[in-house]
């Protein structure tokens, strides 16, 4: 039974949707931006959270995303110049980090059998590689990047209508989110997620009493890849901007920032820690400063001594607690 994960998660959507009755024009379009990094940090939370498996570079495959999103909708893929449609670069944006992440995981758990702190290890590696490629080569852009990535086109090859304003963007990624939020939340309450969580727990059991261990972990990882790429997609077809910082660590500790103050236990704690944290930031640097980044800091800290499941998951764990009992 997970009823304070559903009544939280149902709760919000109801919020998010007639939020825009409310707030400002410019408030939608941020929200709009924080619902793909929601989307991306509900990745990072069935991989880590629920796959035991952190990763330190889960901004490779939202960069991945992005810069897929970008070359399709640009017309910049070698022989598919004129294959612009906002379709292929969506499912280019999934299948590429997708693929590249079951790539390295069949290397790093079939061959090697990296287990613990070695599989963060190695992704904070692959970050910085990957970053450093990004940044010298030249046909996606080097340094600079790739500007002027056109907006969501609803045509089957960039001939419809565009999706840019605010008030339809945002209900567009809000969309996506629930879509991506459900399919991970039924992946998690399945016989393979019951599973999963089994191997999180402790490996070498499930492995005695069958369980295909490394098999698995591929499959979570490559699952996380795909939903990062979508939520890469989603962000750069609105922020219109593909940078070697979309796939660096500097990312990636944002995002583990924001799982770890949402909770990664619950998918929907992630999603919302993405969202607060963003707030807190856009608020903070505006009021502090400088010194935002120190107050963030602290906050985190607090977060980490004081509520390890997370803020929403600290909620979601008491919603969940049957009634009668004492703290556990």
């Amino acid at each position: 039974m997970r009823r304070g994960e559903d009544g939280v998660a149902g709760l919000s959507l109801v919020v998010f949707l007639l939020l825009p009755l409310g707030v400002a024009e410019w408030v939608v379009g941020e929200l709009a931006i924080y619902f793909s990094y929601a989307l991306f940090a509900a990745s990072l939370a069935f991989v880590w959270g629920q796959g035991g498996l952190l990763c330190l570079g889960q901004a490779v495959f939202f960069g991945m995303g992005a810069y897929a999103m970008s070359l399709i909708t640009l017309g910049m893929v070698p022989g598919l110049e004129g294959v612009v449609s906002t379709w292929v670069g969506v499912a280019a944006a999934v299948a590429v980090p997708a693929l590249f992440a079951n790539l390295l995981g069949r290397f790093l758990f079939f061959s090697r059998g990296i287990q613990g702190a070695f599989f963060g290890i190695v992704t904070l590696a692959v970050a910085f590689i990957i970053e450093r490629l990004a940044i010298n080569w030249d046909y996606i852009g080097g340094l600079n990047g790739l500007m002027n990535v056109p907006p969501v086109n609803l045509g089957l090859n960039g001939d419809g209508a565009e999706v840019w304003e605010a008030l339809p963007l945002y209900y567009l990624n809000l969309g996506v989110l629930a879509a991506g939020y459900l399919v991970l939340g039924g992946l998690v309450r399945s016989r393979w997620g019951v599973a999963l969580r089994a191997i999180q727990g402790h490996e070498l059991r499930a492995q005695s009493l069958g369980y295909d261990v490394a098999r698995y972990k591929v499959a979570a990882l490559t699952v996380g890849a795909a939903v990062a790429g979508l939520a890469g997609a989603l962000f750069v077809s609105q922020f219109g901007f593909a940078s070697p910082s979309l796939i660096g660590f500097g990312l990636s500790a944002e995002v583990l920032i924001w799982v770890a103050v949402g909770g990664r236990g619950a998918l929907i704690a992630a999603c919302l820690g993405a969202i607060l944290v963003r707030g807190l930031e856009a608020g903070l640097s505006s009021a502090l400063g400088d010194w935002w980044l120190l107050v963030l800091g602290l906050m985190f800290i607090a977060v980490v001594m004081f509520l390890p499941r997370g803020v929403v998951g600290e909620l979601v764990a008491r919603l969940d607690r049957p009634r009668g009992t004492g703290r556990a």
